[in-house]
């Protein structure tokens, strides 16, 4: 492959420090961000979601922040068809891009593309939506993990959406969906320099806790309270609201719903790692260690 534009790509999971290294190595070589984050797409949603504030952003343009209401759905081929021309407009002005975020299937979609699936079925998709509002995820998700256990290991098991697609898939088609991916390979027109978040587990914890605690001073629970008419929207099926919503029905203390807005965040981050740890492309590299990561963008061009 020759090829002169480069796409460099932070990976990691939540409360890594990976917002920041991708806006300090776009401050450093002149370009763009493109955000894969799929929770921080959503304007309302800022608190709840760590959306980076103006200032974090170190004066470098991000594109995909913020830019959709709540009764909007995007998928990951949606993601890679709108960011697409965004890229090719920066890789045109800088040659060089810069991607992050925390939300793999978003950023295999734009580097690699996705493996074509079966059309949805309305009335299965209608049957399997109506289990989920009457018994809630768990038993849809003992029934994908008896299909299909690859899938359920690394599914964000918090994201009805994803989990009721998966079962679909299965059910559709007679077969695992995790045996339904091709492998996909990179794509050639550009190459790709991929850099993770390296951090031991325990400070990776306590950034968790320590983000979750910070969000709550910053009025989490009062974004909230204002979000809960909404709350039966797939963009809002998240960690960090969803035990809110519960508080507010009265299954939670407060203190309850924060502790486990703790844990399910750090359920989370154990799924995003799994997501990097198999695909041996990463770098990884210390978080704050931003000279390493301008030093190896640099050997890489």
């Amino acid at each position: 492959m020759t090829t002169t534009k480069l796409l460099v790509v932070i990976g990691g999971p939540t409360a890594s420090g990976k917002t920041h290294a991708a806006a300090r190595i776009a401050q450093r070589f002149g370009t763009e961000v493109i955000s894969a984050d799929s929770r921080q797409f959503y304007r309302a949603m800022r608190i709840g979601t760590a959306r980076p504030m103006e200032a974090e952003l170190l004066g470098v343009r991000h594109h995909f922040l913020g830019h959709l209401e709540l009764e909007q759905t995007w998928s990951a081929g949606q993601f890679a068809r709108e960011a697409e021309p965004v890229l090719q407009s920066i890789l045109e002005a800088h040659g060089i891009a810069v991607l992050v975020g925390g939300s793999g299937l978003y950023i295999d979609a734009l580097t690699k593309g996705l493996d074509p699936m079966p059309l949805s079925d309305p009335r299965l998709r209608e049957r399997l939506q109506a289990r989920h509002k009457q018994s809630g995820l768990g038993p849809l998700l003992k029934e994908l993990e008896a299909h299909d256990a690859a899938t359920f290991a690394r599914i964000d098991r918090n994201n009805p959406h994803r989990v009721i697609r998966a079962l679909e898939v299965c059910l559709l088609t007679g077969k695992p969906c995790s045996e339904q991916h091709t492998g996909a390979k990179d794509r050639q027109d550009l190459k790709l320099v991929r850099i993770a978040m390296d951090l031991p587990r325990e400070e990776l914890y306590r950034r968790i806790d320590q983000r979750v605690d910070g969000m709550v001073v910053d009025g989490l629970v009062e974004e909230a309270r204002s979000l809960l008419p909404f709350r039966d929207l797939n963009a809002l099926r998240t960690v960090g609201y969803r035990e809110l919503f519960d508080h507010f029905d009265g299954q939670f203390t407060m203190d309850e719903a924060i502790a486990l807005i703790k844990q399910h965040s750090r359920n989370y981050a154990k799924r995003q790692m799994t997501w990097l740890r198999r695909d041996a492309g990463w770098t990884w590299h210390p978080p704050t260690d931003h000279e390493r990561h301008i030093a190896h963008v640099e050997a890489e061009r």
